[in-house]
């Protein structure tokens, strides 16, 4: 059963097009409740053609055309998009922000008492198995919160979670997906090295990867319990494992969730300050 609101998107990059897929696809809104605004006026026309959704003529008029805005521009030009739409009419409206780095408290000082939900979903929303973590605003309400479940559990899983973890979030599950598609190449790599054609290598790749991560959740066990399933004594798994600890795997990968998330703190620290 469709939402009995509208929704509209302030930017239209590619999570903003995986979220509008999501939500018509699951039909929790009609392609003629969602409107979009965005400055590049051809990718407006390209997305209206292909999802069959409204563009309006500028971001005040997305605002006040809706029940629901998403406010999915890049945390670079988000404090201008903040006071431009803080002079549309703010009230009874459910504002959703997806921009890493920008906080409730800010987004809340430049839109007057609104109702604000912070989101961060990542990549595989795209294919609807993303990640999204959501954070209450002081005046959001339990049937906002519902809402915003319900869009983006459209798109995979989510969790609510106090906003003094999102810039952590922000490096596990928002950038994480990078990390993970990066190993995979790794592996492709090493497969092709051997003189296993690039098509197969790509299919043992994905599948191992799609495996594992099975393993872990239907088993329980422990990423720790399964490695050592995996590596018997004097093996083949174990030679893998020792280049592995040489070089600091699961530290770099460590580090690399750590950096993104340290650089979340900073945007957001520079956006705010």
């Amino acid at each position: 059963m469709p939402f009995s609101k509208k929704i509209s998107f302030i930017g239209a990059g590619r999570m903003a097009e995986a979220i509008i897929s999501g939500i018509i696809k699951s039909g929790l809104f009609l392609p003629e409740d969602i409107s979009i605004s965005d400055k590049d006026g051809k990718r407006l026309q390209d997305l209206a053609k292909k999802l069959n959704i409204k563009v309006t003529h500028g971001n005040i008029d997305a605002v006040e055309a809706s029940d629901i805005v998403v406010l999915a521009v890049k945390p670079q030009v988000k404090p201008a998009v903040l006071a431009e739409i803080s002079k549309a009419d703010l009230k009874n409206r459910l504002f959703i922000s997806i921009a890493a780095g920008i906080s409730l408290s800010f987004i809340e000082s430049k839109l007057d008492k609104a109702a604000v939900v912070r989101v961060m979903p990542n990549n595989p929303c795209l294919v609807g198995q993303g990640m999204s973590v959501l954070c209450r605003g002081t005046h959001a309400d339990e049937e906002d919160m519902d809402i915003a479940e319900k869009i983006f559990s459209s798109l995979g899983k989510t969790l609510v979670m106090n906003e003094k973890n999102m810039d952590a979030v922000t490096g596990l599950s928002g950038s994480g997906p990078a990390f993970v598609y990066s190993a995979i190449q790794g592996m492709i790599d090493a497969g092709e090295s051997l003189g296993i054609s690039h098509a197969d290598s790509k299919h043992l790749a994905l599948q191992t990867f799609l495996g594992a991560v099975a393993t872990v959740i239907e088993t329980g066990r422990s990423t720790k319990e399964l490695i050592d399933m995996v590596a018997s004594p004097g093996g083949t798994t174990i030679e893998g494992l020792k280049v592995l600890e040489k070089e600091h795997f699961a530290k770099t990968m460590s580090d690399a969730v750590i950096a993104a998330a340290k650089k979340a703190e900073d945007i957001r620290m520079k956006n705010e300050g």
